[in-house]
């Protein structure tokens, strides 16, 4: 099947919208780390030894990913939590199990076609927010986890996940309602913003406009070709 000569094309014929684009002009830690491509299993062996920063020092163990590697949907959030951390997965917890119900809603699943990440990889004390430096140390690995998974769309969850890889400093509720893209190793990967499942916990009345989220996300995603994969769908159960 011929193709647009590149994804910036085929999303524009799709009319998907704009190309979010990292606005560094020079050559970043993440755009460097990400140009040595290592496959994942390596990554996650480089990431479950790594002192790059103090969080090491507090940290059970690393938290690398969960669900299928190299699966169309790919989720990113923000940091482990306790349960993360204690458990070596993203998403564990209460805030994992309203993402699973939300993710089964657009019917898919970490066990069948959704790879999940975080900005980081080892869970800051006593749950505080990501602090700036821990985000730059951290998130070349996230960059290298996207090249490698090559997804063909993006959830970002939470403020910390939308802000590092849209590379703004917007608010969720500035960026939610459009589709967005990352640019990762020269590829346009296009992106759905919403909110964390943590947050939707604390004020559950926002539940209604990520429920939009997931609607654009069922979207976007079913416009695009699926090749081995089955488009997003809604469930109402």
């Amino acid at each position: 099947m011929n193709q647009p000569r590149s994804k910036a094309e085929l999303f524009g014929a799709m009319g998907l919208g704009p190309v979010w684009e990292l606005k560094n002009t020079t050559t970043t830690p993440a755009q460097a780390a990400v140009n040595q491509a290592p496959s994942l299993s390596e990554l996650r062996q480089t990431v479950s030894v790594c002192r790059a920063c103090s969080l090491c020092e507090s940290r059970t163990q690393t938290v690398f990913s969960d669900g299928v590697e190299h699966a169309p949907l790919m989720v990113v959030g923000e940091a482990p939590g306790a349960d993360e951390d204690a458990k070596g997965l993203p998403f564990v917890g209460r805030a994992g199990a309203l993402l699973d119900k939300m993710l089964h809603a657009v019917g898919v699943s970490r066990q069948e076609n959704v790879y999940i990440a975080n900005v980081l990889k080892c869970r800051p004390p006593a749950n505080r927010n990501p602090e700036a430096a821990e985000i730059r140390q951290c998130s070349p690995y996230l960059f290298q986890q996207i090249a490698a998974n090559q997804p063909k769309i993006l959830l970002l969850v939470g403020r910390f996940a939308i802000q590092t890889l849209l590379n703004t400093d917007k608010p969720v509720g500035e960026l939610r309602g459009k589709l967005h893209h990352v640019t990762v190793d020269g590829f346009n990967i296009p992106a759905v913003v919403t909110y964390h499942p943590a947050y939707l916990l604390r004020k559950p009345v926002e539940k209604a406009k990520a429920w939009e989220d997931l609607l654009l996300l069922k979207t976007a995603y079913s416009g695009m070709p699926t090749g081995r994969s089955s488009p997003i769908r809604a469930s109402t159960s």
